[in-house]
């Protein structure tokens, strides 16, 4: 059912850009949109049927979104992606152990063991 409605979605969605495409600017932007020519359809017919479509897409379009949204409500209703993935939550790893201070320090030229400063 999902796939249906995802379908109709993108088809809705590809024919409304193009909708949107075919009509004609009616701030005359970028100074086009103003040939004229007297054909069968009179501008003014064309605009209202190209509006009608481009509104009768759009509801189609919100219609089809609000049903994905609900479906997919549903579909995860109660579960957690933990549950979809088959495994639990992951476990923390112990931290190791900080190294001793003489491993840190440079060893000495004679070869002695470094004196470490005492804290006191």
């Amino acid at each position: 059912m999902e796939n249906v409605v995802l379908t109709i979605h993108l088809i809705l969605a590809l024919a409304l850009v193009g909708i949107v495409l075919l009509q004609r600017s009616e701030g005359g932007g970028l100074g086009m949109g103003s040939g004229g020519g007297d054909g069968v359809l009179s501008s003014r017919s064309a605009a209202t049927a190209l509006t009608k479509m481009t509104w009768i897409l759009a509801i189609g379009f919100i219609i089809t979104s609000i049903s994905l949204t609900i479906i997919a409500a549903q579909k995860s209703a109660g579960s957690s992606i933990f549950d979809r993935l088959g495994t639990s939550a992951p476990v923390e790893q112990p931290v190791p152990g900080l190294p001793d201070v003489q491993d840190l320090l440079p060893p000495s030229a004679d070869g002695a063991t470094p004196l470490v400063p005492s804290a006191n």
